[in-house]
């Protein structure tokens, strides 16, 4: 028998203990984040959003048991500006990556931008970045004196600096945590899926929550598919490029089930979606939408979403809501309960309520300006139903109701003058906002010339 004496102590040491056992569960019960990213995938470039041939099982299973969303953005028409975007919940020329940083710029992700990776890293989150980066110039890539993914908040990062070289089979440029890897074999989009789920296995403590960034390559060129993929399209002219989007689909498979194998798939948020719309020269298709990768209209911008959180978004879900890539910083923050920060615009906004096919309120409206667009159609936004379009000068508009009118067939600007004159007000408005905040100097000074046509090079 315990004398009241022990009995005494157990009850005071449980009492002492309660606080960190209490902590403890509260850290855990901080839902992981997963955010997956394709690199010139189109919105009509799934089984998931209409394909008749493409398989993408893994796609579907994200939106069976999550929400599909019908009007999801990417914030720009090429990808670093789209991706620099999702980290900071800026509109790129805000943030300063306001164009593709394929060649050698002096523009970058400024380490004077806050990410969500380095609030959730405050929050006592793990941080892992795997797959292409393309938020430095090539000079940059790699070099200490200026900001690396560990200086935006990751702890643990596989990255390139654009594509994978020379192809997606066997790339040979991967840089893990500031060493070259070198040589590997094997296909980007397992590869990248491979070190993401070593990372979960492995690496992270299993005590925190964790945030994970993976941004697979495909299906941006140089394009290589592995055979047992692109046999599922034998004889077809495009097999190569579906084959290639079924490679990507099967490595979202892989994190999916790493996940699972890890016990942690119910606590965790996955955001899958792509950074900007398709090239149709390699096989991409938008689904009907007009334009395509660098295009300001719908086909360049519009990508596919989806989101999956289980026990927080209904299975099977289906939103008409319009997000935006943007709105995945004040998303994330929203769910973990970390304010936004107050020193600098935010332009995304939580589309938790949008989850529930809810409007989401916005006090900056969806805004578009891709400096590689056609002169004609430099800049967008959109407010409700309806999409202003200007030219690279500002002074020509044309004008859809873009809910009613998805394949922007009818420009509505000659016969609602009043209408359009509003949303030009608007849209100036926010551009000399922007213009205001960001590095405007860097796309000033900015030497390359005009896309064809043009007369202004950004």
């Amino acid at each position: 028998m315990k004398t009241p004496q022990k009995n005494i102590a157990r009850i005071v040491g449980a009492i002492l203990t309660l606080p960190l056992l209490c902590t403890h569960v509260v850290a855990q019960e901080k839902p992981n984040i997963v955010v997956v990213l394709a690199d010139d995938m189109g919105w009509g470039d799934s089984e998931t959003y209409g394909h008749k041939l493409i398989k993408t099982p893994n796609m579907n299973r994200m939106a069976a048991e999550g929400v599909k969303f019908n009007q999801f953005y990417s914030a720009c028409g090429v990808c670093s500006p789209s991706r620099s975007a999702i980290l900071t919940g800026r509109t790129p020329y805000r943030n300063g990556v306001w164009r593709h940083l394929s060649g050698v710029h002096e523009a970058h992700l400024r380490a004077s931008e806050i990410t969500y990776p380095e609030l959730l890293k405050k929050e006592g989150y793990e941080t892992c970045h795997v797959g292409k980066w393309h938020l430095l110039s090539r000079q940059q890539f790699n070099k200490p004196e200026f900001p690396q993914p560990g200086d935006h908040g990751y702890d643990h990062w596989m990255y390139t600096q654009n594509n994978a070289v020379p192809s997606h089979k066997n790339p040979n440029n991967f840089v893990l945590n500031g060493k070259p890897v070198g040589p590997t074999e094997g296909y980007s989009a397992q590869l990248v899926a491979a070190e993401a789920n070593r990372w979960l296995k492995d690496i992270r403590n299993p005590k925190k929550p964790f945030l994970m960034s993976v941004w697979f390559h495909e299906p941006h060129s140089p394009i290589a598919t592995d055979s047992r993929f692109q046999e599922l399209y034998k004889d077809h002219k495009n097999s190569k490029y579906m084959g290639n989007i079924t490679q990507l689909d099967h490595a979202l498979g892989m994190v999916l089930d790493a996940l699972e194998e890890q016990g942690v798939s119910d606590n965790t948020l996955v955001f899958f979606t792509s950074d900007n719309g398709p090239v149709p020269a390699y096989g991409g298709t938008t689904g009907g939408l007009r334009g395509n990768k660098r295009s300001e209209y719908e086909g360049g911008i519009r990508v596919p979403g989806l989101v999956r959180w289980p026990g927080k978004i209904k299975p099977g879900t289906v939103s008409d809501v319009p997000v935006v890539g943007t709105d995945i910083f004040s998303t994330v923050l929203d769910i973990v309960g970390v304010p936004l920060p107050d020193n600098r615009t935010i332009d995304g906004v939580s589309m938790v309520p949008a989850f529930a096919g809810k409007p989401v309120e916005r006090k900056i409206p969806l805004f578009w300006r891709t400096h590689v667009s056609a002169p004609q159609a430099r800049v967008a936004m959109r407010i409700g139903d309806w999409k202003i379009v200007g030219d690279e000068t500002l002074t020509k508009f044309q004008l859809f109701e873009v809910q009613k009118d998805w394949k922007e067939e009818h420009d509505l600007a000659a016969k609602m003058p009043e209408k359009t004159e509003k949303m030009k007000k608007k849209l100036l408005a926010v551009w000399a906002d922007i213009k205001e905040e960001g590095p405007n100097e860097w796309w000033e000074n900015a030497r390359q010339k005009p896309v064809k046509g043009g007369t202004i090079n950004y």
